[in-house]
């Protein structure tokens, strides 16, 4: 089943500031606002969350809409341009994620689940996230800093990448399937995640989650074509809607009764998952404003709005590591001074969580600025390390009245 702490983003285009031509700000704010909740959802576990907002499937059919809107060039130079733009990043997370597993006592050799030739094969998603990277359930951490399930969820969020990768390399043949038969093409991935997602048919190990993820998800990444393709404006807005309800009145209803382990947490109910988020991202899709610019109070959120684009693939391959540093340095906490009561020691446990949603953003800023250029590489660009909107262009020199141009 597909788990969003073991699971999360969409590669944007590289023409990611705000103000040049063919950014639609609206889908950028989509894109910030689902990141958010993706952070949200892992720190503070509400499975609510995911019924207010299919952040992954709202990220997956953003993405489509891209990729479609790509493969107005060669499909050839559009594939290898996305997976250039995924790699790097993730080429650095792997570099210091796993030495630390490999300190932290990991032998692969001597892994049960990863041991022999197929282990070594199973590394090479951490270089090109075709499946399931290798990762220890426990493994110690330098100074016993992190808890010993540290990589689990460090590595888990690796399934958005496969499953991003995935669709990439079908979209040609989606596009063009969607271009003869739309409707039939859009509707699918629902179809294939009844069959596979409700234990009618089951695919055993990492190709089924693989499977099962295509196809919660295809849907949405169909439905950013319909959208790039104009298909989507062309249905009455009162029939897409109505149709939406429908849909996630389902969705809601399937959920009721095969409620997982964290209750309505949809990442754990797939045929659940894969209709609410279709309805939502069709509802989000149709009222799709065109914003050169964001409007009114939103105006005030651009900056931050813009750096997230453009540093989408840092903040979703880190967050969920910074998230658990965030406990070693709330544990510093317990050892000032005014910290030696019962009371003081009482409210700081009460209250850990909400430091951590304090601390983990500027621990993600931190992240930006160390990782986030390697994005600017990877897409051919000039390295940036705040790259929110701002020129910061060299100031002009003042002209005395004597030395007049």
């Amino acid at each position: 089943m597909t788990q969003e702490y073991t699971a999360g983003l969409d590669v944007p285009a590289p023409e990611a500031d705000a103000g040049k031509p063919g950014r639609d700000r609206y889908l950028d704010l989509l894109r910030s606002l689902a990141l958010v909740r993706v952070v949200l959802y892992h720190l503070f576990g509400w499975a609510w969350l995911t019924v207010l907002f299919p952040s992954m499937g709202v990220m997956f059919a953003l993405a489509g809409s891209l990729m479609a809107r790509s493969l107005n060039r060669p499909a050839l130079s559009v594939i290898k341009g996305r997976i250039r733009r995924l790699l790097p990043p993730l080429w650095a997370f792997s570099a210091v994620i796993l030495p630390l597993m490999f300190v932290g006592g990991w032998k692969l050799s001597e892994d049960p689940d990863h041991s022999g030739t197929w282990g070594l094969l199973e590394l090479v998603n951490y270089v090109i996230p075709i499946g399931a990277p290798p990762y220890p359930w426990e493994v110690g951490f330098p100074n016993d800093l992190l808890e010993s399930t540290w990589a689990d969820q460090a590595v888990g969020p690796l399934w958005y990448l496969r499953a991003y990768l995935w669709f990439v390399l079908a979209s040609p043949l989606l596009l063009w399937a969607f271009r003869r038969v739309p409707w039939a093409t859009l509707l699918a991935p629902l179809a294939l995640t009844a069959v596979v997602g409700t234990g009618l048919v089951t695919i055993p190990g990492e190709l089924g989650n693989a499977v099962t993820d295509f196809a919660v998800y295809g849907s949405c990444w169909v439905l950013g074509f319909a959208h790039h393709e104009g298909v989507l404006a062309k249905v009455p807005r009162y029939l897409a809607v109505s149709g939406s309800f429908l849909v996630m009145s389902f969705a809601l209803w399937w959920a009721s009764g095969h409620l997982g382990p964290e209750g309505w947490d949809l990442n754990d109910i797939p045929l659940a998952q894969a209709a609410w988020s279709f309805g939502f991202v069709v509802i989000l899709l149709q009222y799709s404003p065109s914003w050169q610019e964001l409007p009114g109070r939103l105006a005030r959120w651009d900056k931050l709005v813009t750096l997230s684009n453009n540093r989408a693939v840092t903040i979703y391959l880190w967050h969920n590591m910074l998230i658990m540093a965030t406990v070693p340095i709330i544990d510093l906490a317990y050892r000032l001074p005014f910290m030696q009561s019962d009371r003081a020691v009482a409210a700081l446990d009460s209250t850990d969580t909400l430091w951590m949603f304090f601390l983990v953003w500027p621990l993600i800023g931190l992240a930006i600025l160390t990782f986030g250029w390697i994005e600017d590489l990877a897409a051919k660009r000039s390295p940036r390390l705040w790259p929110n909107g701002v020129k910061r262009g060299r100031a002009k020199p003042r002209v005395s009245a004597g030395h007049r141009a």
